[in-house]
């Protein structure tokens, strides 16, 4: 049985890694994609992971569906489409390694999965069903990925979601809060961050992951706080869990992916329900993922930035 099934996007991130004298900036192609990051994270800490999506029949595509091979990551519902490009994000970085992305995405081979190449046989044989809202923003992929959740629900599986926000990619600010809005409604387990969390409704982050509690349905929320941690919550109660201290960060890229794997990982081998696990249980988790994540940002990319167990386990 496969642990994790993902669908969503999976794409080139370009980095900046140094800058010629006109200003221009020479960039390193990394394999990433929300849920390609989230996937790497599990699997390299010793969870079976599977993922839905398309690329394109390009050499791009067959690159990221080697990376994913070579991790473990089961690739057979990546459809390679000859017809599109696979998508390309071209990231700019700050003084203090925070970054922001232009995506090459009109369209994108991401925003092309259809309905009828959902290969829902991974569905049936998973434990948890994530996704995000990149899938959300255009059709076909958009009702790809209302179908995959409405057939997850309906076996039964833990949801899990990440709105994963990118306010470029929607053509309203409106459009992006209604998909987001659905997607929270069918979750079991969210990741979100402060900056979403005041997207939304203009709250507080533990204010706004008891609003998911309590009105949504979520059974377990983390609500990311960049630097300074995370809020971690369910029914039984909640905590405030700082990073690690004296890490020296050179890119975000893929930090809030790898704490949701991280994270998911974690839970997944207490054996619970979400909405069981004791506060002292959800602290050990989100301070792994919280050493995971911060460690992550060490180095380039996100699939390739997962850091290993062992040094994650030196610093929580």
């Amino acid at each position: 049985m496969i642990d994790v099934v993902a669908l969503g996007e999976l794409l080139i991130d370009f980095a900046p890694v140094s800058t010629n004298a006109a200003g221009y900036p020479t960039l390193a192609a990394q394999p990433g994609g929300a849920p390609g990051n989230f996937l790497a994270a599990l699997q390299t800490y010793g969870c079976t992971t599977a993922l839905i999506g398309k690329v394109g029949a390009d050499r791009f595509g067959d690159l990221l569906k080697a990376t994913l091979a070579e991790k473990g990551i089961e690739t057979r519902g990546i459809v390679s489409d000859p017809a599109v490009f696979t998508t390309l994000a071209f990231v700019t970085l700050d003084a203090t390694g925070n970054r922001e992305f232009s995506f090459a995405r009109k369209p994108g081979a991401d925003t092309c999965l259809r309905t009828d190449e959902v290969d829902l046989a991974l569905i049936d044989g998973a434990k948890v069903f994530h996704f995000g809202t990149l899938s959300l923003t255009d059709e076909p992929a958009r009702a790809a990925t209302q179908k995959a959740v409405a057939y997850a629900k309906g076996k039964g599986r833990l949801i899990s979601f990440d709105p994963n926000l990118r306010k470029p990619l929607w053509p309203s600010e409106a459009a992006a809060k209604q998909q987001i809005e659905w997607g929270l409604h069918q979750a079991d387990i969210v990741k979100i961050s402060d900056e979403e969390i005041a997207f939304l409704w203009g709250l507080a982050p533990d204010a706004g992951a008891q609003k998911l509690l309590t009105e949504y349905g979520v059974q377990l929320v983390y609500a990311t706080l960049g630097p300074k941690g995370c809020f971690v919550a369910n029914g039984r109660g909640s905590a405030t869990v700082p990073s690690p201290a004296g890490i020296h960060v050179v890119d975000t890229t893929g930090a809030g992916d790898i704490f949701g794997g991280s994270a998911m990982s974690q839970f997944l081998k207490t054996g619970k329900a979400p909405a069981d696990l004791t506060v002292e249980e959800m602290r050990a988790i989100t301070r792994f993922a919280c050493c995971a994540a911060s460690l992550s940002t060490q180095t380039h990319g996100g699939i390739n930035s997962v850091p290993e167990e062992a040094a994650v386990r030196a610093i929580v």
